[in-house]
């Protein structure tokens, strides 16, 4: 009788070291996924400071901000890979929809007016 015993409360045990693991997986997905769309909102805001200080520096149309609008639009492409939605450091929000380029702002996110020539050699 006392083997039968030990065998409940290994049962029991291991029911609740399941349950645990399980309930622990469901806390742990939505943290990650949270620090991932953390991350990309921090890429992209670095990536606007970076493009409005080679505007500032050397004018909108120069090699140095059509190299960072790149990288803008590089990170705005990889968090909308991630989570099918990009972030606007501008207006301090998440969008839903892939069309930054209708909220870029002349001269700060938008790319200069020869950004269609590049995009034509690609």
């Amino acid at each position: 009788m006392k083997t039968r015993l030990d065998y409940t409360k290994l049962g029991t045990t291991l029911v609740a070291v399941a349950m645990l693991s399980v309930l622990m997986a469901f806390v742990a997905v939505p943290r990650s996924q949270a620090d991932d769309r953390a991350r990309c909102q921090q890429r992209t805001e670095r990536a606007q400071a970076k493009l409005n200080d080679a505007i500032a520096r050397f004018g909108g149309n120069s090699q140095q901000a059509i190299n960072r609008w790149h990288q803008l639009n590089a990170a705005r492409e990889q968090c909308w890979n991630q989570h099918h939605a990009w972030y606007s450091p501008t207006e301090r929000q998440w969008h839903n929809e892939r069309d930054w380029e209708s909220h870029d702002r002349p001269g700060a996110e938008r790319g200069p007016e020869h950004h269609d020539h590049d995009q034509d050699r690609h």
